[in-house]
């Protein structure tokens, strides 16, 4: 998607300038004038927390959530009055989209800073078809690891009640559930940081924010452990007899021969962007690959940079990228102070690398050897147009493939659902092969469909991997769930594989969200992305089978010994117990007025030993454990040495408590206490008793409604949906 204009509706930007003073060192020798400064700002910043930094907030009306088709990463639907006391962002996203999918990370990013104040909520307002299906959003929400619920706004009627425009849109509410404003785009990770943080300055002194973490029954809790991952693309090279698999979301690469008997895995499976040995190397969600001799290139996605991987030594390095995501950009640069934008797919001619950079909606190109990168076409604007190198325009090219002549090269640009054909020389000019190009005000990003037929008379939905063989490229035309075939000469587009149904079964043919194509020895590879495998197809036969994966297995995964803030501890007494193999622990539960106890989420358990001598078996320290329940007690057993001393420890504990209504709202108790414990020969008990703090009361919030300002009428974006004009909801 294209950045579109910004829609940021109410929040004024002075009132962020608000507050911040000029901080210039101060003069040791005027002591008494600093401390009056001090003083003066002291009181400057007391009045400004109580004051309300968006006092014109629109008050959300009831009901505005109502539309969706269904709820994900929750048990039940959520209706917004639930979260009151909370900071809430309405993600308006929808899972095709680049520009979506960079804004995940800033979610993420806020989640974990505001975890006990903030809940994110994505509004899935679908652009292609494929994408209104609930079970295809859930597979999205497990390929991007979002840990917040999703409602399925499959008819946009959530979208047209915020006054929606463009993806992505976030929009903001405070602790009293008013609308704040809405802001289009990516990159809004600061101007976001800012306001919540003044929202939780002023709402914590007012008594109005309610900091008691909510948990939400995730998918991920449902989702099955397999060898592979969402793999996004596979290569395959009969010359060494070797497939090489991105095995996307266990963030490696995994290398079988062409028969799947495992060789070797690149990468530890952690995210990260670490160069070395291939058992300490990192990548993040890798997509495409490229074999040149004995080095691998590698598009690591979602780290924004190209990798080396020399297959003799093996050991990774990193070719391109700063780790930064960078903008559209025309002129030649250094390899290593060039920020990329979610590298997707690579194809070598002659010498040089060229890359499908799905974020400016671009084609780079790197001559190897050198220590350059630039862009080879694309003017950054996401569209489908043809032209010469510089004036064409792409939308989110995803799948590369070189022409065997070495002229020219396919690329599958997903957003526009064609196949383009792209010259290595200046003199020619990028054509689209099939599907639609030159729509005026962007028409070509929504021309799509299935239709078998010639050139722009036929219709793809969101293709995301293209390979040659023989005359033809195949591709995989994602979100129809089938392999077409194009004739490179006619323009002719059949379908191969696949009847458009998802599925996984091999009678009929089914794939769910193919991604990525090549062909080694007569056989077309797929990467059948949602069904986690690898499938063959016969070139001739169409006879198509799974690979067998002998010897992959999934990565381990990483155990981390997390250390609490004890500053947040209960400190207890002295406690003393008896020698013994293992102490009783009781805890009674304090649940809030109103909820009960989440019997489907565990309760959960772990101890820390801050200093002292050794009493605590090495298998109490070793991570979480569960505790069971009876009634609002929690019991478990903490393994001891049977040696006397003495140790300061820590124990902390955790259960989740659920609305006793609708039970789809429910929150996480915690709590971490301090105390020393002695096990002694002299003493008979053998029994610790825990209780949690009461709940603290919140404050009934009813806020009265205000007046809205009216709405400033903002230019629809070259990528908003082609439907009637949406109207903001300000009725109260």
């Amino acid at each position: 998607m294209r950045r579109p204009a910004f829609i940021f509706l109410l929040i004024i930007l002075e009132t962020l300038a608000a507050g911040f003073s000029d901080c210039r060192a101060a003069d040791e020798t005027d002591a008494a004038a600093e401390a009056t400064k001090t003083e003066v700002a002291q009181k400057k910043d007391d009045a400004e927390v109580l004051t309300n930094p968006f006092p014109d907030a629109v008050l959300v009306p009831p009901g505005i959530m109502d539309g969706g088709t269904e709820w994900l990463n929750t048990s039940a639907p959520i209706d917004l009055k639930e979260l009151r006391g909370k900071v809430v962002i309405l993600d308006f996203w929808t899972y095709c989209c680049i520009n979506c999918i960079h804004v995940l990370p800033d979610l993420k990013f806020l989640e974990q800073k505001y975890e006990k104040e903030l809940v994110v909520i994505g509004v899935h307002s679908a652009k292609f078809d494929n994408e209104k299906l609930s079970d295809n959003i859930r597979e999205a929400i497990l390929r991007y690891e979002i840990r917040h619920p999703v409602v399925n706004d499959s008819e946009m009627l959530i979208w047209q009640k915020f006054g929606t425009r463009a993806w992505p849109t976030l929009a903001l509410i405070d602790p009293e559930g008013k609308f704040i404003g809405a802001q289009g785009g990516e990159g809004n990770r600061q101007l976001f940081d800012t306001i919540i943080a003044r929202l939780v300055k002023y709402h914590r002194a007012k008594g109005t924010l309610n900091e008691d973490p909510i948990v939400f029954d995730l998918e991920q809790n449902r989702a099955s452990v397999t060898p592979l991952r969402y793999p996004g693309k596979v290569l395959g090279d009969a010359a060494s007899n070797r497939i090489f698999i991105s095995d996307s979301n266990h963030n490696r690469i995994v290398i079988t021969d062409l028969q799947g008997q495992f060789l070797s895995t690149i990468g530890t499976g952690q995210i990260g962007r670490s160069d070395g040995a291939f058992d300490v190397a990192e990548f993040d969600h890798p997509q495409g690959m490229e074999l040149v001799g004995d080095v691998l290139y590698v598009a690591d996605t979602e780290n924004h940079l190209l990798r080396a991987v020399d297959l003799t030594a093996r050991t990774v390095s990193t070719l391109a990228g700063t780790g930064q995501q960078g903008q559209p950009r025309g002129e030649v640069d250094r390899l290593e102070v060039t920020s990329l934008n979610s590298p997707w797919a690579l194809c070598h001619i002659d010498g040089v690398l060229y890359i499908a950079m799905a974020g400016p909606h671009q084609i780079w190109s790197h001559k190897l050897g050198t220590k350059v990168i630039r862009v080879h076409a694309g003017n950054g604007r996401e569209d489908v147009i043809d032209g010469s190198l510089e004036d064409s325009s792409f939308a989110q090219p995803s799948g590369i493939t070189p022409a065997p002549d070495g002229k020219f090269f396919f690329v599958a640009d997903s957003e526009g659902s064609s196949i383009r054909k792209v010259p290595v020389l200046d003199r020619d000019k990028v054509s689209t092969l099939a599907g639609t190009s030159e729509l005026p005000r962007g028409g070509s990003l929504f021309a799509f469909g299935d239709i078998d037929n010639t050139g722009q008379a036929a219709r793809f939905q969101h293709p995301l991997g293209v390979a040659w063989h023989d005359g033809s490229v195949y591709v995989a035309d994602t979100y129809n769930h089938k392999i077409r075939r194009i004739n490179a000469e006619t323009g002719e587009v059949t379908t191969w594989l696949g009847d458009g149904t998802s599925g996984d079964s091999l009678s009929p043919v089914r794939f769910s969200e193919p991604s990525g194509l090549s062909v080694a020895d007569e056989k077309l590879y797929i990467a059948d992305t949602n069904n986690h495998r690898i499938l063959i197809a016969d070139l001739k036969t169409k006879d198509v089978s799974e690979l067998t994966l002998d010897g992959v297995r999934p990565p381990t995964p990483q155990k981390t010994r997390r250390v609490p803030d004890m500053a947040n501890a209960t400190t207890l007494p002295e406690q003393t117990v008896a020698v013994s193999d293992e102490l009783d622990v009781v805890v009674d539960l304090a649940v809030s007025e109103g909820y009960k106890l989440n019997t489907l989420a565990p309760i959960t358990w772990e101890v820390f030993v801050i200093e002292g001598d050794q009493i605590l078996a090495p298998t109490a320290l070793q991570g979480r454990n569960t505790a069971s329940a009876d009634g609002g007690t929690a019991t478990f057993s903490l393994p001891l040495t049977k040696t006397p001393g003495t140790a300061m420890i820590a124990i902390e504990i955790s259960f989740g408590y659920c609305d006793s209504e609708s039970e789809n709202i429910c929150r996480l108790a915690n709590q971490l206490w301090k105390f020393p414990l002695t096990v002694s020969a002299d003493t008979p008990g053998h029994e610790l008793k825990l209780a949690f703090s009461k709940p603290k009361v919140r404050p009934v919030l009813t806020p009265e409604p205000l007046t809205p300002k009216p709405e400033a009428t903002e230019q629809k974006a070259a990528d908003e949906p082609q439907t009637a004009e949406p109207k903001a909801t300000t009725d109260e």
